[in-house]
């Protein structure tokens, strides 16, 4: 017993103090812990099974997972035609099951696969911040840059996984209840069964890389707050503000230089003749607003004072 009355353990005491001796921390010319690499810290697969256990990430998966049953429930209740061979994107959903992947695209690609993408992105640095770890991750230490760029690795690969996700389920629930017959595009024309697959996956590759400059944004607003709501709220906005003035005709040329103006170039993959030039434009979009915003995250990640 101490003088001021609290208990010691003067063998834990004896214990700690040879361990503290038997330890050679030498120190290498940089002030760096000798064998200390900063290569080896936080590793991709560390922070993906990190995010895969958080409980907004099963539930986002379990939620695209159970969509297309949803809106096959939905055909299933008020469809009066099936089987059609004219008209829109949702007229011609029950037409194929290639076509009901197409639907699920069209009906998500406005607000939901943004949403996703923010999520993933803007809630990476500010829930670290906001749950008073990212000083503790920091002082590991991992240098800033590689915190940085291996979380936006991590939320990348979640969100292609999130974007891939979506219509592998909704193929597969649309061959079952559709058949695999074929690909009906709203001018009228018909594609076999495996070109419509094949047009499908050029669309989903075509979406993740037009949904980059979603992704920007939002780590650009994550580095920037400690509210994850916050920073996925304002690339959600974002993206809704640009789908809105699209639609001002007045604008004109002007909103050509909106990132969601090129949101649906993908439909062109469902007719014979693809036009490429609207997809190629939408590509250097997404990647010029997306590299200008991840060049802002980093910027201003490197100079954050991190205080929480």
């Amino acid at each position: 017993m101490s003088e001021n009355g609290v208990h010691t353990d003067p063998a834990a005491i004896s214990d700690l103090t040879d361990a503290a001796e038997a330890e050679h921390s030498a120190v290498a010319p940089d002030g760096s812990k000798v064998g200390y690499r900063a290569s080896r810290t936080l590793p991709v697969r560390v922070e993906l099974v990190r995010q895969l256990r958080r409980r907004r990430t099963q539930l986002v998966l379990g939620f695209l997972v159970l969509l297309p049953f949803i809106l096959v429930v939905a055909f299933e209740l008020g469809q009066a035609s099936p089987n059609r061979r004219s008209g829109g994107f949702v007229d011609l959903a029950t037409a194929s099951g290639v076509n009901f992947v197409i639907l699920t695209l069209f009906v998500s690609g406005s607000f939901l696969l943004p949403m996703i993408v923010a999520l993933f992105f803007g809630d990476t640095i500010a829930s670290e911040a906001s749950w008073s770890s990212l000083k503790y991750l920091l002082a590991a230490p991992i240098p800033r840059h590689r915190l940085l760029r291996r979380k936006a690795v991590a939320s990348g690969l979640m969100s292609v996984f999130a974007l891939a996700l979506l219509p592998a389920v909704a193929l597969a629930v649309g061959v079952v209840w559709y058949g695999a017959g074929e690909a009906v595009s709203p001018t009228g024309e018909a594609a076999s069964f495996g070109a419509g697959v094949y047009g499908v996956a050029l669309a989903v590759v075509y979406i993740s890389i037009h949904l980059f400059w979603v992704a920007g944004l939002a780590l650009y607003l994550s580095v920037s707050t400690d509210a994850p709501l916050g920073a996925v709220g304002g690339a959600v906005l974002a993206s809704i503000v640009s789908q809105i003035l699209d639609q001002i005709t007045a604008l004109e040329g002007l909103r050509d230089y909106l990132p969601t103006h090129y949101g649906l170039a993908w439909a062109d993959l469902l007719s014979s003749d693809v036009d490429w030039s609207e997809m190629a434009k939408g590509t250097f979009s997404a990647l010029a607003y997306g590299a200008f915003f991840t060049l802002l995250a980093a910027r201003k990640f490197a100079r954050k004072d991190i205080t929480s």
